[in-house]
C-alpha cells in the first residue's frame, strides 16, 4: 500500500484502465490509471540507502560544478529535466543537476522535458 503521494513508478504493462507498475524497490503490482500522474518524480540511487553515501545537486550540468545542497540516497524529488546524462531535479526546494545514473525515475539515456 502506498501512502505517498508522488511516489515514482514505472509501468511495465497496460490493461484498458489498469497499469501494472514497480516501484524503486522492485515490487510489483496493478493500480487504476486515475490514482497515477504524468508528473515525473524520481528517488536519487536508492541502492545506496544505509551505506553512508550522499550526492551532491550540482549548480549545472558539469561534475565540478557548485555544489547547490548535498543529499542523502532515497530522497525523492521532481525531474524538471532530463538530457540522457543530467538531470535538473527539484528537491526539498531546493533545484539543481545530478547525474542521470544516480536517479531512479528517468532511464538511462533518456530524454525529459518538463
Amino acid at each position: 500500500m502506498y501512502m505517498k503521494a508522488g511516489l515514482p513508478m514505472e509501468v511495465v504493462q497496460e490493461f484498458d484502465t489498469w497499469r501494472r507498475v514497480r516501484d524503486a524497490d522492485g515490487s510489483e503490482g496493478w493500480i487504476n490509471q486515475s490514482l497515477l500522474s504524468g508528473r515525473r518524480t524520481a528517488i536519487i540511487a536508492p541502492w545506496q540507502r544505509g551505506k553512508g553515501a550522499q550526492i551532491n545537486l550540482l549548480k549545472s550540468p558539469d561534475k565540478d560544478a557548485r555544489v547547490v545542497a548535498i543529499v542523502e540516497p532515497g530522497v525523492m524529488g521532481t525531474i524538471k529535466s532530463c538530457d540522457g546524462q543530467w538531470c535538473e531535479m527539484t528537491l526539498d526546494g531546493h533545484t539543481g543537476w545530478l547525474a542521470q545514473a544516480a536517479v531512479w525515475g528517468a532511464y538511462p539515456g533518456e530524454r525529459v522535458k518538463d
